[in-house]
């Protein structure tokens, strides 16, 4: 037998090719011309001569699908698979490829005069039909119109049944899945779109957690494998002509059943708490109550939740599906074989590794760092020396412009000779960071220089390690790290902005500290809430512009040996990072751009906050207790600081002093407390 296939690189398609090619004889395949080295990947992996599998140029656009039908031997099979399976794609597309397409296709069909033609339709033909719908049911749709895949499928199986002249048989699949055996799929549809809401949920919810039980509507799941082989052998069987074959799961479950399946497969909770609907207000507050009740709010919230997700508003229109799908035909043409429909759960395993492995985002997401930034502008501040330093080293290598931004000129210009000597790409500016006119000034002219930013990096930073009982008279501590820590920060953010708002892209990366994860860090007061100001108004700034594609992350960086702390003796045995390894840190968030990058002592940290309140409080008070303040930090305290607004020069000679005196001793990066800590 000779058989002829639209579709043959497609889903079904693919699988479709296994089955057909163990039987004898040519197999026809149209395929765009720009896509005939797709037919001999498929040669090549099913192990097909030319003579085997022909490719045969062509489009469902054109007229006889393009195709000359003297070409061609003569044709026993015609398998109409070629169309857009899609919920998402736009009207025009869906009436091209499955109406004008289905009609040459017919056309076609005719002229080679084929013994039959099978024509693979969808159970969404039928619409949003109540009740049961059998296979010879057709005209009984009901609500085609409310979206263009289910209109044009519907059409197009009408064309066949009303106007195709050869003898013809239609396939109505349910939703497809992968393989049951491989998990094998090549893009995600249908179920697939909740696996990272699945996959999010697993990871941060204990297995053990019962979660609400959700129903939902049955969903009619079916693996690819099984749609093949059972369209192979119906096809093939005789006096089947003019039916109609649902390949569904005579057992259909629940939407919500079909979800606990993969939440069992990625290893998280599952939905065991069955509570009647109308109870579940009852556990809800009254203000949230009547919010609940709002149907327009609640669909609003809905359809942004969707939007945040990325799935698509048109795959929820399942959810109003409430039909049931007969396949009498189905299963007594199936009688003779041993091809049935497995259970999802059989198989869910093999589907969630699959999509794991291949399809997830975080694991498809750029595994190292030329990935995020080659080509790309990354403005560092604090970047002349330490982890700034190292970034930016990082940053050149992988081939970004590095934009260095300190206060020092000689040190910027020994950074960039380096840099560029090593065959990097990097500029420098000197800017006093406290000085917010100089910072508009600095955006201003990195973007006039350099058009826009893609990553900016705040990792200029002051720390003041010293307890409030020394700082009763030394409030311009809090005043000068502040304005380091989170006003030039976002000073510098906003300026860039705009620019990043007007090309959609940027990221935002703040170099924090672990002590912004607990609940209070002594000794370094200031410090802890200039970061943790930082921390929290990046949070809200990452909700406002998700939708810009604007990232930003929190880098909780434990204590790092830089020269900040070189004159400190007591941080000589302690083991802190290197340079190297904060630099690793930072290159994580570039990489996955994450909300936050932390290490596993700052999650205990914060748990420990969380969860035994009073065990932190008593552990962190008995610390401070048993530590001191450095001698620098007493002997400072004792001198009054001339208020910055009666004399300037004063203050500045203050700072100057207290610079050569504290020396770097008064700039440590994280607190004494937690200097034993490993990562």
């Amino acid at each position: 037998m000779n058989y002829f296939v639209t579709g043959l690189t497609g889903f079904i398609g693919q699988q479709f090719l296994e089955s057909l090619s163990k039987r004898d004889g040519k197999i026809f395949a149209l395929v765009r011309p720009g896509s005939v080295k797709k037919i001999e990947k498929l040669r090549f992996d099913h192990g097909l001569t030319e003579e085997q599998l022909v490719a045969v140029p062509g489009d469902l656009g054109q007229s006889l699908c393009g195709v000359n039908p003297d070409d061609l031997d003569s044709i026993d099979h015609f398998y109409h698979l070629g169309a857009i399976y899609d919920l998402t794609a736009d009207q025009e597309q869906q009436k091209e490829a499955n109406v004008t397409g289905t009609r040459e296709a017919i056309a076609l069909a005719e002229k080679l005069g084929v013994k039959c033609f099978h024509h693979i339709s969808s159970i969404v033909a039928a619409g949003f039909f109540p009740g049961v719908f059998k296979e010879s049911m057709f005209d009984e749709a009901v609500g085609v119109e409310q979206n263009a895949y289910f209109q044009t499928k519907h059409e197009s199986e009408g064309l066949v049944r009303n106007e195709c002249s050869v003898p013809w048989r239609i396939y109505r699949p349910g939703i497809v899945v992968g393989n049951s055996k491989t998990g094998w799929i090549n893009k995600i549809d249908g179920p697939y779109y909740f696996f990272n809401l699945i996959n999010s949920i697993s990871e941060l919810v204990p297995r053990w957690v019962p979660l609400p039980v959700y129903r939902g509507n049955a969903t009619n799941i079916v693996p690819v494998d099984f749609i093949a082989d059972a369209l192979d052998h119906i096809s093939h069987k005789p006096d089947l002509d003019g039916k109609c074959f649902h390949l569904t799961n005579p057992e259909p479950m629940t939407f919500g059943k079909v979800i606990n399946n993969f939440l069992k497969a990625a290893k998280g909770p599952t939905m065991k708490l069955d509570i009647p609907a109308e109870r579940l207000m009852d556990f809800v507050p009254a203000g949230p109550r009547m919010f609940l009740k709002n149907k327009a709010i609640v669909q609003g919230v809905k359809m942004q939740v969707l939007q945040n997700l990325k799935i698509p508003k048109e795959v929820m229109l399942t959810e109003h599906l409430n039909t049931e799908y007969d396949c009498t035909n189905t299963l007594k043409a199936l009688e003779d074989s041993d091809i049935s429909c497995p259970p999802l759960k059989t198989y869910a395993r093999r589907l969630w590794n699959y999509w794991e492995q291949n399809l997830n985002p975080e694991y498809m997401k750029p595994n190292y760092l030329p990935d995020v930034v080659e080509g790309k502008n990354v403005l560092i501040t604090g970047g002349s020396e330490g982890i700034g330093r190292e970034v930016a080293d990082n940053c050149a290598k992988a081939g970004a412009k590095v934009i260095l931004v300190a206060r020092t000129q000689e040190k910027l210009d020994v950074a960039v000779e380096e840099i560029r000597a090593a065959g990097g790409d990097a500029v420098s500016y000197s800017c006093d960071l406290s000085d917010l006119d100089a910072l508009d000034d600095l955006a201003e002219k990195v973007l006039k220089d350099h058009g826009h930013v893609d990553i900016l990096i705040n990792n200029a930073g002051r720390s003041i390690r010293r307890s409030l009982k020394l700082t009763y008279e030394r409030f311009h501590d809090f005043e000068r790290v502040m304005q380091i820590n989170y006003f030039s920060a976002i000073r510098l953010t906003m300026n860039l902005l705009p620019s990043m708002t007007a090309r959609k892209s940027g990221h935002v990366v703040n170099i924090s500290t672990i002590a912004a994860m607990s609940s209070g860090s002594p000794r370094f007061s200031s410090y802890t809430a200039s970061k943790s100001a930082l921390d929290a108004w990046s949070n809200t700034a990452a909700f406002e512009y998700a939708s810009d594609n604007i990232h930003f992350t929190n880098v909780h960086m434990p204590l790092v040996r830089t020269k900040m702390i070189a004159a400190t003796t007591q941080y000589q045995s302690v083991n802190v990072l290197t340079t190297e390894q904060a630099g690793k840190l930072v290159n994580s968030a570039m990489i996955n751009r994450p909300a936050e990058v932390n290490t596993l002592t700052g999650t205990i940290i914060r748990l420990l906050g969380i969860l035994a309140p009073q065990l932190n409080h008593l552990v962190f008070s008995t610390l401070y207790q048993l530590t001191d303040d450095s001698e620098a930090a007493k002997a400072s305290a004792a001198a009054k600081p001339v208020p910055e607004d009666k004399d300037a020069i004063a203050d500045k000679a203050m700072d100057a002093l207290n610079r050569l005196k504290l020396d770097k001793e008064v700039l440590e990066a994280v607190d004494n407390l937690l200097r034993g800590y490993h990562t």
